[in-house]
């Protein structure tokens, strides 16, 4: 069995689940979450804080997976070697036609739309996305031809991303005005839950960081470096995103924010540097989305060919095949590339006609994605009872609050108007999935 060499350090690691996480979601859905607090700056933090739940605790508690095997696969090597083959297709088609490619689709998006600001192209929306599709395209052509340079291009677009952050986050404390942070009605409006609703777009602030799990086969020293890697990534994160939500909403006001939608990014970054600083600090934004989709990326190529690995895979002996001069599953990442590309399309649809108001298509994909990790948070408690896991923090607490989390992201999904429709989609992709492998075992035999 064809495996790519380990050449990823702990610091790539962490690289890769801040690169992901920071630098989509939270410069684009800034927004969308005070639309749903109302402007209220103090439960935007409180729903951050929740938010953080999931993904702190839920690294921790992969974590605990990642520490006992060094297979490829990420997610699903774990649900397939902890729990069974029929979990771990389930697992593997969902993320590899619905999870990866709708993220990929969404923030290539991004990149579109801040380029457009950047040069001052009145763009539609399919220029922007022509733009997106573009930078995806090269993306997956790096880290298909070059994966070193993928992961050079990751570790220093994380650097260049938190430069913006801070600055934004720094300067709005210091030149806004902090009290908007606690307006006078905060007692009233926190009787109508309302702003509960806001956990849809901090759920895909904070999404991506087990993308890191699949690469855990080309980490050195993975049993030890993936996990450190899950547990110090999300602390950084939280602590990340509230400065910056807080310094920004201050800086430009609430109500400004969500009048400006996207644009209030570029305009704070003009309140503090001028025009020419403003554009400099927007290069900074849009080189830390290129992060965050080459990370998606970078992660994505390799599913298909984990799959494929385990004979959950059409075709299993064409897509696991490594490329011996780029050390990539080049077939793999081809499928990748196509299924991307159907997904941009349906993004494309949803945000003409307005299917998915003040959301898109990758919302509702990492809501059901927390449905499925909290499978695996159940197995660690297992684990706990059988004495393999020691510590009732390590077993007990940790997957618990990390199944709470799920529970809040689920809520915040389940808010979409279309989350109905969508989850069916879901369902049937994972009937797809057991399908498939029933009839390779039969074949098998």
């Amino acid at each position: 069995m064809q495996q790519p060499k380990e050449k990823y350090s702990l610091w790539t690691a962490i690289a890769m689940i801040l690169g992901i996480v920071i630098g989509s979601g939270i410069f684009f859905k800034g927004d969308n979450i005070l639309v749903y607090t109302e402007g209220n700056i103090l439960y935007g933090v409180l729903v951050f804080v929740i938010g953080a739940i999931a993904i702190i605790f839920g690294g921790l508690s992969i974590g605990e997976l990642a520490a006992r095997t060094n297979l490829p696969g990420g997610l699903v090597t774990y649900a397939n070697t902890f729990i069974g083959h029929r979990i771990g297709c389930i697992f593997g088609w969902f993320q590899i036609f619905i999870y990866f490619p709708t993220l990929v689709a969404v923030v290539s998006w991004v990149v579109g739309i801040y380029m457009s600001i950047l040069f001052g192209w009145k763009t539609t929306l399919e220029g922007q996305i022509l733009i997106g599709f573009g930078f995806f395209t090269f993306t997956f052509l790096l880290n298909t031809f070059s994966a070193r340079l993928g992961g050079y291009f990751q570790t220093t677009a994380t650097v260049i991303k938190l430069i913006p952050l801070f600055l934004i986050a720094v300067l709005g404390l210091i030149f806004g005005d902090p009290a908007m942070a606690i307006p006078k009605e905060a007692v009233e409006s926190v009787q109508s839950f309302s702003w509960l609703m806001a956990i849809g777009p901090i759920a895909f602030s904070y999404d991506g960081w087990i993308v890191s799990t699949s690469i855990s086969h080309e980490i050195k020293n993975a049993k030890v470096n993936l996990p450190r890697a899950l547990t110090i990534a999300p602390i950084f994160v939280l602590i990340t995103y509230v400065l910056y939500f807080v310094g920004i909403s201050v800086l430009v006001g609430p109500d400004r924010v969500v009048e400006m939608g996207d644009a209030h990014v570029y305009y704070a970054a003009e309140q503090i540097a001028g025009y020419w600083g403003a554009k400099a600090i927007l290069i900074f934004i849009i080189v830390s989305v290129m992060g965050t989709v080459n990370g998606l990326v970078l992660g994505y190529i390799r599913l298909p060919y984990s799959l494929a690995l385990l004979q959950m895979f059409p075709y299993a002996e064409i897509v696991q095949k490594i490329h011996p001069k780029y050390e990539t599953p080049v077939y793999a990442a081809l499928i990748a590339f196509v299924i991307s590309v159907i997904w941009t399309i349906i993004h494309y649809i949803t945000q003409k006609f307005n299917l998915l108001p003040n959301s898109d298509v990758s919302e509702i994909s990492v809501a059901i994605t927390y449905v499925l990790l909290a499978v695996l948070y159940i197995k660690v408690i297992q684990m706990y009872k059988r004495k393999e896991i020691i510590g009732k923090i390590r077993g007990i607490f940790n997957p618990i609050m990390a199944i709470l989390g799920s529970g809040i992201v689920l809520l915040g999904g389940m808010q979409n108007p279309l989350f109905v429709y969508y989850a069916f989609f879901c369902i049937l992709v994972m009937i797809g999935a057991v399908i498939y492998y029933q009839r390779t075992i039969q074949n098998q035999k």
